[in-house]
């Protein structure tokens, strides 16, 4: 991720309610990629840790979050390998940078963030040249996956009741390992490791870096390998 980094115009200090705070003054796609890049790995670690605390529940909360970092990554990528950057990234883009509190107060401000729907996201990126052969299918996964992993983040009643079992039956509030939900957890993690690694190599592939590129690529191909994708 350094590497990428060190291709952006670095961020500055900005004063805000006594103190200060590091913003990109520019506000360009290479910095909102290097800023969401920066959470796909700590995400990682935080589901890792959840996972082997035996939290499901959170860490398939957060596996939903990683999943969209790494959407909004490919995403920003796209126009940089390909051209053609359309309106939606420019709203995106705004949206992203936006302030959401007073410098002077430290204070929320009336602002809205206006997001860019996930939907205009996930069809632009089933549309563009680094789509699989079915766009449609592309998108009706990508719908599905997010709607099993949105009952994890919204406490839906099916996936807390996930939590619930044992003899006598009952809520297990402390963490679920050694019950038959661990493995399933322990097999989704990868594809989420795989996933991010995707993402990176996309964006290496945006910022014009070779080497990070086919270094990313052939973990991509580990990965597949491992999991029996290709």
């Amino acid at each position: 991720m350094t590497a990428l980094a060190e291709l952006t115009p670095p961020p500055h200090a900005f004063p805000f309610k006594g103190g200060f705070v590091y913003r990109h003054i520019e506000q360009l796609p290479q910095q909102a990629i290097v800023q969401k890049l920066a959470r796909l790995p700590s995400g990682l670690r935080a589901a890792a840790s959840l996972l082997e605390s035996g939290f499901f529940q959170e860490q398939a909360a957060l596996q939903r979050l990683i999943d969209e970092i790494g959407e909004d990554v490919i995403f920003l990528s796209i126009p940089l390998i390909y051209g053609g950057e359309q309106p939606v990234h420019t709203e995106y883009l705004q949206a992203f940078f936006a302030e959401e509190f007073d410098p002077a107060t430290g204070l929320p401000t009336t602002q809205d963030r206006p997001m860019v729907r996930r939907k205009k996201i996930r069809a632009y990126i089933a549309q563009s040249p680094i789509a699989t052969p079915d766009p449609s299918g592309h998108i009706g996964a990508s719908r599905t996956l997010s709607k099993a992993y949105s009952g994890y983040v919204h406490a839906a009643s099916p996936q807390i009741m996930d939590m619930y079992g044992g003899d006598p039956p009952r809520f297990h509030t402390s963490g679920m390992l050694g019950t038959p939900r661990e493995p399933e957890h322990r097999q989704d993690i990868a594809n989420y490791f795989y996933r991010s690694a995707t993402a990176y190599a996309v964006a290496a592939r945006a910022f014009g870096n070779q080497p990070v590129f086919n270094r990313l690529f052939a973990l991509c191909v580990k990965y597949e390998a491992t999991m029996g994708i290709r």
